[in-house]
């Protein structure tokens, strides 16, 4: 009789956490240092940034990043709604944003403070606009520089504004890294860790034509009812092994040393597809010294760094393999030797059997005659980033069936 009461008191506490929501990405953005010749600076002005979720909930929190910052950063106001067009908002969806209870909060540098929850109907598949108030002179942190979507700066206090006075541009994301939704426990995040390819570099801005929004689209629509929500942590120029020089800060440090905060730190992630190693290969000789060179085996020790990182936190991470780059328009950045290295990692992922998986993007979008080079219809006119349709094949290359 004992025996039968706790199993039925341990069915009954198991599917009530079964039950219990908790928070999964739904947008995000890896931020990048500083750069120190040209840096981002605000005064007294407001930043409405416009993001593209990947799955909605009727409940939305907003992680508000001081990244790479030197000094603290005063927050005068922030607010939530649903993007309308342009710096527009849709009418009865502005939401203020708390902060502990506060409506103002100071991000100490390098931290992270979390907005408290707020309830909205954030659709899937959708836009937002989060707008913040920097009341004092500061430096931009927490920045994602080539972001492919327009967002907006406006003078003075516009948090909770119906449109801009003018709409004055910025292409990039500052001191905004993340929107959680509140979904199921059966819910969760795919992160795509990579360089420019997986940020979308070339692809039409505004549109959300990069991969991981593609992946994002198709788990969408697959039947089941899971919700998943994909985060794209990619950061043009990014390199596996070595950080960038002072001028290219942009390019983020690392991955190696990014892969904690963008990856295993982030809320609900289950799932890592990583897509790097081509800058590694490229920047050495060209944008960074030749002493930086590295080898295919140095490339493979560092991604089996990733996947022993992932698999201690109980991830499973997929290994994509690097898409031709023969005749890159970038002067030095394709040699035959790099391509020899190129097809030695992309080899050891297809059969090395240290992935959970494998997603074959080189296979996907290169030209069947001619195998170094990516196929003319798929190329943006680089010869090493796709463009939207390049994009559309990699995205449709991954099999689905590898996120249960």
């Amino acid at each position: 009789m004992l025996l039968i009461r706790f199993a039925i008191t341990l069915c009954l506490v198991l599917t009530l956490r079964a039950a219990d929501p908790h928070w999964v990405v739904t947008w995000g953005a890896s931020p990048a240092p500083q750069l120190g010749e040209r840096p981002l600076a605000f005064d007294n002005q407001t930043l409405r940034q416009i993001v593209h979720t990947s799955i909605g909930s009727s409940m939305v929190r907003v992680r508000l990043s001081n990244a790479y910052g030197r000094e603290t950063t005063q927050i005068g106001a922030a607010h939530i709604a649903l993007r309308e067009k342009g710096a527009k908002i849709v009418a009865g969806s502005d939401r203020a944003l708390t902060f502990s209870g506060r409506s103002a909060i100071s991000i100490p540098a390098d931290a992270v403070v979390l907005s408290d929850p707020v309830k909205l109907d954030v659709p899937s598949d959708g836009d937002l606009a989060i707008s913040i108030h920097l009341p004092k002179a500061t430096k931009g942190a927490g920045i994602h520089y080539s972001a492919q979507q327009t967002s907006y700066i406006g003078k003075g206090d516009l948090t909770g504004a119906a449109s801009f006075p003018e709409d004055a541009p910025i292409t990039s994301w500052a001191f905004l890294t993340g929107v959680d939704v509140l979904a199921p426990q059966t819910a969760f995040t795919v992160v795509a860790f990579g360089d420019s390819i997986t940020d979308g570099a070339r692809s039409t801005v505004d549109a959300n034509r990069r991969w991981p929004n593609i992946l994002a689209s198709r788990l969408l629509a697959r039947r089941g009812g899971v919700k998943i929500g994909v985060l794209d942590a990619g950061i043009g120029g990014n390199r596996i092994l070595h950080d960038p020089s002072a001028s290219n800060a942009r390019f983020g440090v690392n991955a190696l040393a990014r892969f904690d905060r963008d990856v295993l730190a982030q809320p609900g992630v289950r799932y890592v597809i990583v897509l790097e190693g081509i800058n590694d290969f490229g920047h050495a000789g060209q944008s960074a010294p030749e002493s930086e060179t590295v080898s295919a085996e140095d490339i493979i020790a560092g991604l089996k760094q990733m996947i022993e990182r992932a698999h201690e936190k109980g991830l499973k991470i997929f290994g994509a393999t690097m898409t031709p780059f023969e005749g890159t328009t970038s002067p030095g950045y394709f040699t035959p030797a790099k391509e020899v290295k190129r097809k030695a990692v992309n080899e050891w992922i297809r059969t090395g059997k240290a992935f959970d998986g494998v997603i074959d993007f080189d296979k996907a979008v290169r030209d069947p005659a001619s195998l170094d080079r990516m196929l003319p219809a798929y190329d943006s006119g680089d010869h090493l980033h796709p463009g939207d349709a390049g994009y559309k094949a990699m995205g449709e290359a991954i099999d689905l069936s590898l996120f249960k």
